[in-house]
């Protein structure tokens, strides 16, 4: 097996805190700067899974950091760098206490609301008669509260976010309006590698009196992917879609009796299973880029790291 980054534990020049994610390990650096380091841990059902998936880390950060350089001239971003290939080093910005879930077809959690008899996903009105995996007749925007950990997001409408004082409802309007730009932007660069962005979640926050979209974007982590070619094909005949996205570890968690259910154990990932998971990351890497993916050196995966980002650090201009 191919060695991993499953934690970290860096003391960087000039560093305040760390916090980990399921995935990331973030570090605050003077209190102005993230040097977030994407690991190779996997999560689903909001828990992380015991083993790391080879390169996973690197076509999240590499997958993120094209459409952040992609979408920059439609809102900023808070990214400044890449000082190595699992590695990001950007702005710290004060979020906002949701996520917005952009939904282009009716699949996943909104699937099983509507197939359970639900004609509505936070306060906006869906057709009857829809069925899985069809198209909505225009991208929803279907926000979230971010849950703490080890709960799960809630669904929340525009209007209780902004009657309740969440967000303000100018900057909420801004918000909605760069995270349907970036979707739609993303859509295009998928369509052009024959692919179909399904739906994807956002993160904005802001900094200086001014809105930047952070985290990561339209990765396989936060985004479900269709094949374009076969998919009116499938859904005509109520097939499942081809899919490139993190559904098929769920499906496979599921296949084997784990939900994320209390009591119920995770089972053992072979290491047949993991190297699929990596190649199945690595195939998606080259479809949306379209770029031949260059595995880096991970023959001591921490050091390198450590080496790359210090060396960054040392002669970063503040």
């Amino acid at each position: 097996m191919a060695k991993t980054l499953l934690s970290s534990d860096f003391r960087f020049p000039g560093q305040k805190g760390i916090y980990k994610g399921k995935v990331r390990d973030v570090y605050n650096i003077n209190d102005k700067y993230l040097l977030m380091v994407v690991s190779d841990r996997i999560s689903a059902f909001d828990v992380v899974l015991p083993r790391a998936i080879p390169y996973k880390g690197q076509v999240l950060n590499q997958i993120a950091d094209k459409f952040l350089d992609a979408t920059q001239n439609i809102v900023p971003n808070w990214k400044i760098a890449t000082p190595d290939p699992t590695v990001t080093f950007g702005h710290i910005c004060d979020p906002y206490p949701v996520e917005m879930i952009v939904r282009a077809y009716l699949i996943g959690s909104s699937w099983r609301t509507y197939k359970a008899g639900a004609r509505e996903i936070c306060g906006i009105p869906i057709p009857d008669g829809m069925n899985e995996n069809q198209k909505f007749p225009k991208p929803l925007i279907t926000p979230t509260t971010k849950a703490e950990r080890g709960l799960h997001d809630e669904d929340i409408s525009r209007e209780e976010i902004i009657s309740s004082g969440l967000i303000p409802e100018d900057e909420y309007s801004m918000i909605e309006k760069y995270a349907m730009e970036v979707f739609m932007k993303g859509s295009e660069i998928a369509a052009d590698h024959g692919l179909i962005l399904v739906d994807t979640k956002y993160e904005f926050g802001r900094k200086d009196g001014k809105i930047y979209l952070i985290d990561e974007i339209n990765t396989p982590d936060s985004s479900r992917y269709f094949y374009a070619e076969g998919y009116q094909e499938r859904f005509d005949k109520g097939l499942p879609q081809k899919q490139l996205s993190k559904e098929f570890v769920r499906e496979w968690l599921m296949a084997n009796g784990f939900q994320g259910h209390f009591g119920q154990k995770v089972p053992e990932m072979t290491d047949e299973f993991v190297n699929e998971v990596s190649d199945r990351y690595i195939e998606l890497y080259e479809k949306i880029t379209g770029e031949h993916f260059i595995k880096t050196d991970i023959t001591d995966v921490t050091e390198r790291i450590e080496r790359n980002c210090r060396r960054f650090l040392e002669t970063f201009k503040q």
